[in-house]
């Protein structure tokens, strides 16, 4: 389907956003790391309601593992949820499946890994706003001090590219083969490197954002 309103209001671009959502969270085993709640709310709940304030549009959520809590934890947001049934192949088949969802007028799409809920609007605005810059050939990157994180917001024309790798891997590979095309965007948050793998992480996570235990 396609959308039926601008993604990017403010540069005529459409971008859209594919929230990685299917794993199998081993690491955080028995609990499913996408359900624990940060605020209150469940941490892929965070990631979709960033998305979603940004102004990308369709916001598509890829379930796998545990699809039904995932997909409760989602609430009223309006984001579309596409199922992965072979998420236990890999990363790279919950990325395939995000982006056959998209609408095949998506000038570019942020890919959002679930268990960053301290990602913030501001940070997708700006990679947005330097997108508009740049257009469909762009890949804009995150950067702290130096340093690379997560979301990416790929241009559409990688899209092909990234729907052919496989195996438990995502689309950074493809950040060396296209180095010339990458836009580094200056981010005032560490949120772009906290990603929830482990108690451990989630613990410090509630500590930094003064959230309950």
């Amino acid at each position: 389907m396609r959308a039926t309103r601008p993604s990017s209001a403010r540069d005529g671009l459409k971008v859209a956003a594919v929230v990685l959502a299917a794993g199998r969270s081993s690491r955080m085993a028995p609990r499913n790391k996408l359900l624990e709640l940060v605020g209150g709310k469940p941490i892929v709940a965070h990631v979709a309601g960033a998305a979603l304030a940004s102004g990308a549009h369709p916001v598509i959520v890829v379930t796998g593992f545990e699809a039904s809590s995932v997909a409760a934890a989602l609430g009223d947001l309006k984001v579309t949820i596409v199922p992965n049934p072979t998420y236990a192949e890999g990363l790279s088949t919950s990325l395939r499946t995000g982006l056959v969802a998209l609408p095949a007028d998506a000038d570019g799409a942020l890919i959002l890994l679930g268990d960053m809920p301290a990602v913030e609007r501001s940070d997708l605005d700006a990679l947005m706003a330097a997108f508009a810059l740049k257009g469909p050939q762009a890949i804009c990157v995150p950067v702290r001090h130096g340093r690379r994180g997560n979301p990416v917001l790929w241009g559409a024309t990688y899209f092909a590219e990234m729907m052919a790798i496989s195996g438990d891997i995502g689309a950074k590979q493809l950040l060396a083969q296209h180095q010339e095309r990458v836009i580094e965007v200056a981010i005032g948050s560490d949120g772009i490197f906290a990603d929830v793998d482990t108690p451990s992480d989630l613990a410090r996570l509630k500590t930094r954002t003064g959230s309950n235990p």
